[in-house]
């Protein structure tokens, strides 16, 4: 356990600041990084989600930020708009201390002249994904020539998502006395020949390797690819879980097991790239708080993906990289808790399970398909009702709560998540009165102003 009054370049406003925040001490990733990244060295980390690496390279670039200077002076590359919301989330926590820090997303799927017009006066933090960045770049609506820190996150995501040449384009607008940071929970050779170009003598650091997993239990079936459903159905029905991810390796797949599930009363949504925007967004707002008990994603769409109390992960086809697996399983054992992660694995799929068993070091637990088991639906304990208006209309979490408990009548318990997106808001009722609250909000005001409103199904 090693606190952050211990990194003695940050000063006691931060500290003060990471206190309020509950970051009591420094998470490994946090410990072994953050003293030559503060330094203004070249760091490239192995890390996975959940290890702390966001405030990790956060704590860093807010340390060497000049808040009086009004240029770009840090940007942090994301694979998917999910993540960079995220970030820049966690980056706006970390910065309370500082006065008029400017932090802007920068992402594909929200409108280009809003961007345009952010942009009039330079943000000190942009977080962006690379092809709406290079978009900017090429317009010239965004300077990178004051840039003091590069931080690429997620970056074997990027790759996966065919981001290589736009990253690489990306760098040629920056100057090259930057710090830059990269952050992977792989280690593929393609990660290793970027980092040689973009960085500078970087210092190694490791966390969580394969050796190292988190308290998982993990069980492997043997089924062909046509009996893979059937026994998906019976495991969930089985283990009843509250929250799951199911891991596919194609979009196609991932469409085909959610319809499968929901088609026996097993509540799923689809994460997958063939999506808008706005459906990912609500695909992952009614995961989140409950509205669904089985999220089917793939890898790349769930880059980003922070559910804090994950049960189960199904692993519907093994991965190809087994560190991808190691990854994947991760998911279900954050903060120290323990977790359950199932793998279904078709006889052509054997040749990866014993590259996974090789990698691992370990004796794959082989179980045999559970026998009679009856299909049950798994229903999810909370609804998810969209409001129109969001920031743009000044609404906060306590607007919507005020009238849900106010004129509606709804005890405080039976609401759950409150999200505010730009345009919507979006919020999880209780499964039973939820379509009551729907029907008694259409004739209601929120802030003065009369709402627009939606069930999510």
């Amino acid at each position: 356990m090693t606190a952050f009054a211990t990194l003695n370049a940050l000063p006691a406003a931060q500290l003060d600041n990471l206190n309020e925040l509950g970051y009591l001490s420094m998470t490994p990733v946090q410990a072994a990084a953050l003293p030559p990244i503060l330094a203004g060295k070249d760091v490239r980390v192995q890390a996975k989600t959940g290890s702390g690496k966001t405030a990790a390279f956060g704590l860093g670039l807010l340390r060497h930020l000049d808040a009086a200077r009004f240029q770009t002076q840090a940007l942090v590359l994301c694979p998917t708009r999910e993540l960079a919301d995220q970030v820049a989330g966690e980056l706006r926590r970390l910065a309370r201390f500082l006065p008029n820090i400017k932090i802007l997303t920068l992402c594909g799927g929200q409108p280009f002249g809003t961007q345009r017009d952010s942009l009039q006066h330079a943000p000190h933090i942009i977080v962006a994904t690379p092809g709406r960045l290079l978009d900017h770049l090429q317009k010239g609506t965004v300077s990178l020539a004051d840039l003091k820190t590069l931080v690429m996150d997620e970056a074997d995501r990027m790759l996966d998502m065919g981001f290589s040449d736009a990253i690489n384009e990306i760098v040629h607008f920056t100057p090259a006395s930057r710090q830059t940071l990269l952050f992977s929970a792989t280690w593929p050779e393609a990660i290793a020949a970027i980092s040689g170009r973009v960085q500078n003598e970087p210092l190694s650091v490791e966390i969580d390797s394969v050796d190292a997993l988190p308290a998982i239990e993990q069980q492997f079936f043997e089924v062909s690819a046509a009996g893979k459903i059937p026994l998906l159905q019976k495991l969930l029905s089985q283990h009843r879980p509250t929250s799951c991810v199911v891991f596919c390796n194609t979009r196609r797949d991932c469409q085909t097991v959610c319809d499968a599930l929901n088609a026996v009363g097993q509540s799923a949504l689809a994460l997958h790239g063939d999506l808008e925007q706005r459906d990912r967004d609500r695909t992952l707002v009614r995961f989140a708080n409950g509205s669904a008990r089985v999220l089917v994603a793939t890898d790349v769409a769930a880059c980003g993906l922070d559910i804090k109390s994950l049960e189960l992960v199904v692993n519907y086809e093994l991965a190809w990289d087994p560190e991808v697996h190691v990854h994947r399983i991760g998911r279900t054992a954050r903060a120290g808790n323990s977790g359950l992660a199932i793998s279904l694995c078709a006889p052509e799929e054997a040749q990866r399970a014993n590259i996974l068993a090789e990698m691992l070091q370990l004796t794959l637990n082989w179980l045999p398909a559970p026998g009679n088991v009856t299909i049950v639906p798994l229903e999810p304990e909370m609804t998810t009702l969209c409001i129109d208006g969001g920031r743009k209309a000044k609404m906060r979490p306590g607007d919507v709560l005020g009238a849900l408990t106010g004129e509606i009548g709804l005890d405080g318990a039976d609401i759950g998540k409150i999200v505010i997106h730009p345009a919507h808001v979006y919020v999880a009722i209780r499964r039973s009165l939820a379509s009551s609250a729907w029907k008694q909000l259409q004739g209601g005001k929120i802030k003065g102003k009369s709402c627009r409103a939606c069930l999510l199904k």
